[in-house]
């Protein structure tokens, strides 16, 4: 009698650890994954982005924030690696986690960012933005086919001129 209860203690524990471990997030989304659709507004009100609206593109969809240096170096390699592909290949969109827009604006004058589709979200990590994406400190970048559906994750700029080409 003694064995069986030990038995059904280790059952217990087997089944409750299998069951816990399934629902933890992953680290942000993966690879085949559908992109969550977002709309994001300027600062100045004059330009929104809204995910579901690039379908039919290529998006480049990049997250970085100027206190964060590897993420804002890839940020602006990526930017001038979108600048020297052909036009309309790929779309970039660009979020910053800066809480204060004047030191996003100061960042992309000195970065040199394209900003047709720059965009600053002052909520920073406790944006909706930023957990919808599941993201971590060093952010990332999803690059997303004409379907929605993300085929790379955190490529650098070598290697989005590879896969484009």
């Amino acid at each position: 009698m003694r064995h069986v209860k030990w038995i059904f203690v280790v059952l217990v524990i087997s089944s409750l650890t299998s069951f816990i471990g399934k629902d933890k997030p992953t680290g942000g989304l993966n690879v085949g994954d559908i992109a969550p659709n977002f709309l994001i507004q300027s600062m100045s009100s004059e330009q929104s982005s809204d995910l579901a609206s690039l379908r039919g593109k290529y998006v480049l969809l990049n997250f970085w924030a100027s206190y964060d240096a590897p993420s804002r170096m890839q940020n602006a390699s990526l930017s001038q690696a979108i600048r020297s592909l052909s036009p309309n290949q790929v779309e970039m969109v660009s979020v910053s986690f800066d809480e204060y827009s004047s030191i996003f604006n100061e960042t992309i004058r000195k970065d040199r960012i394209a900003t047709t589709a720059c965009f600053v979200e002052t909520q920073g990590e406790e944006s909706d933005l930023y957990k919808r994406y599941r993201l971590q400190r060093g952010f990332g970048n999803y690059l997303i086919d004409d379907n929605g559906v993300i085929i790379a994750k955190n490529i650098s700029a070598d290697e989005l001129s590879a896969y484009l080409n």
